[in-house]
């Protein structure tokens, strides 16, 4: 059955789709064939196309450089890797993986170092627990035999904090220095007597040092430095500063050498050449040592300040904690309170 209006587009021959105008007027010539307009399925059963040959181009091509082999870079020259524009210095796998093995080992050790320190640390804890708060004295480390027993409780690694330890440890040398300096000094003021029998006076004197210095030394600078670093003391840091500076004092006199004041200085040794060369050698041993236990003494005095400034002590809280101390003295309450008995009673009497 017929449509109205028009016929069927699928009936009769559509007519072949290559044969139409509009795509012939556009087909290139066989003068002109090529690779890129070859049909395979056109004519087929003749010879195959015409090799390829691209077009002329407009600029003049370049002559071909010769090639070169890639420059080989050496393992020492820096190479860029575009890291923030940063040059890493390139290394052999093996010298990596060595230096990677060395940091790791370092660190093992290091860490090993803090667990056995925080292990006896807790031991000593432990045992002070154990024994109620009251750790047994162990300075001086006197044998069980000795007749005096120790007097203090030192230990740097546990009282001490982390961060003050190098300090308080050096602190501990310098003392221990100076202490071996004047048994020297008493040494030498002992062969300067020996060779000059005026130096009487300056080797008894130097007995008299070497007994004086020793204990007051420990006592009187390097015990309140001891205490301030462990409780954060202004007031034994107070203590520690005007000591240590009058100490400081002393050791640049014990280096000078004034002669008839006990100690083997510059000057006494270098007078000591024109009688004995072998004293006045261990003279100015001597006074070497005297002048490196002074600035050294200078060096910490100014570090020890600096630290102090840093922890928030002052002069009030110094005030505050020496009036705390001397109040919560079980003596001093008992002497106050007595006093004020005995005064209380007088005016009660008074006529």
């Amino acid at each position: 059955m017929a449509v109205n209006g028009g016929g069927n587009p699928f009936e009769g021959d559509p007519g072949n789709p290559f044969q139409d105008p509009a795509i012939i007027q556009h087909r290139p010539a066989s003068e002109y064939a090529t690779l890129d307009v070859y049909n395979p399925f056109e004519n087929p059963g003749q010879r195959p196309p015409p090799p390829y040959e691209p077009r002329p181009s407009a600029t003049p091509t370049q002559p071909a450089l010769p090639s070169q082999p890639p420059k080989k870079t050496s393992p020492t020259e820096p190479r860029n890797y575009g890291s923030y524009g940063t040059q890493v210095s390139e290394k052999p796998p093996q010298e990596s993986a060595a230096a990677a093995t060395a940091e790791l080992l370092k660190r093992q050790e290091e860490l090993n170092r803090k667990a056995e320190e925080l292990d006896r640390r807790e031991r000593e804890l432990q045992n002070a627990a154990i024994s109620g708060g009251a750790r047994p004295n162990n300075w001086p480390p006197l044998p069980s035999f000795f007749p005096v027993q120790p007097c203090f409780y030192q230990d740097i690694s546990v009282e001490i904090p982390i961060e003050s330890q190098k300090t308080v440890t050096t602190m501990y040398y310098l003392w221990m220095a100076s202490v071996g300096t004047l048994f020297l000094n008493f040494l030498a003021s002992l062969a300067w007597f020996c060779v000059n029998s005026g130096g009487g006076s300056g080797f008894g004197l130097s007995i008299l040092w070497a007994l004086i210095f020793t204990p007051c030394s420990f006592l009187c600078w390097y015990r309140p430095m001891y205490k301030a670093f462990r409780s954060d003391s202004s007031f034994n840091f107070f203590v520690f500063f005007f000591i240590f500076f009058a100490q400081d004092v002393v050791y640049v006199l014990q280096s000078i050498g004034i002669p008839g004041w006990g100690f083997s200085g510059w000057i006494v040794s270098l007078s000591a050449l024109n009688t004995s060369t072998a004293v006045a050698v261990l003279m100015m041993l001597v006074a070497t040592l005297f002048t490196a236990v002074a600035v050294l003494g200078v060096v910490m005095l100014k570090r020890i300040h600096s630290l102090y400034r840093r922890t928030g002590a002052s002069f009030q809280k110094a005030q505050e904690e020496f009036a705390a101390g001397v109040f919560s003295n079980q003596t001093v309450r008992t002497a106050a309170a007595n006093a004020a008995t005995g005064a209380a009673s007088n005016a009660f009497r008074a006529p």
